[in-house]
């Protein structure tokens, strides 16, 4: 590997090949050499700036995680327009496109990964969880704005969509279509949907 190079921003360029490296080829493939061969940077690179391949992990997923506040917004924004099945639809798609659905089976390979999150995440799985607040956040919205019934249950509402679009992108070699995502959000709003 290369040494005497200024790296950018070896973080990112870290996550980054951690990314690429988990949706490619999955948790137990993770390791610190495999990420800074993936990276293209010296192994010492990860170590200096992470106090081991853990707390390099836990990093990897808040990381991760924050990037779904951009995806949060747009879809608060989508309220009130479209309809709420689609822009259910698009959110859910989006957020298990990305690597939410791999961090899932990586905290179930990784004991310390589990134990590090604990203490800045105290309940759930963080990209799951923060999948569950976006999708209510946006459900409150049409609420407000009338399109949603006053009396649905959206604390119910949220992780049933969420676990329910898990289910479809879990395990599975091919992603499901748009149809197949939309067919759940219908089964699970669509008694709670009003038309004006």
């Amino acid at each position: 590997m290369p040494t005497g190079v200024a790296l950018r921003d070896p973080r990112t360029q870290l996550f980054n090949a951690a990314e690429r490296l988990l949706l490619r080829d999955g948790p137990s493939a993770l390791t610190s050499r495999a990420v800074t061969d993936e990276a293209q940077v010296a192994k010492g690179v990860l170590h200096r700036h992470f106090t081991d391949f853990d707390d390099f992990l836990a990093e990897f997923v808040m990381d991760r995680v924050e990037r779904l506040d951009a995806q949060a917004a747009l879809l608060r924004e989508s309220a009130g327009t479209g309809t709420v099945v689609e822009n259910l639809t698009d959110a859910l798609t989006a957020l298990f496109g990305s690597v939410a659905v791999a961090i899932v089976p990586l905290m179930t390979f990784r004991l310390g990964l589990r134990v590090r999150l604990r203490k800045v995440w105290p309940a759930g799985v963080p990209a799951l969880t923060e999948g569950v607040h976006m999708i209510a956040a946006y459900l409150a919205e049409e609420r407000d704005l009338g399109r949603i019934a006053a009396d649905a249950e959206i604390d119910g509402l949220a992780p049933t969509l969420v676990g329910g679009a898990h289910l479809l992108f879990a395990d599975r070699d091919a992603r499901p279509d748009a149809e197949a995502v939309r067919k759940v959000v219908t089964t699970v709003v669509g008694s709670v949907l009003r038309t004006r």
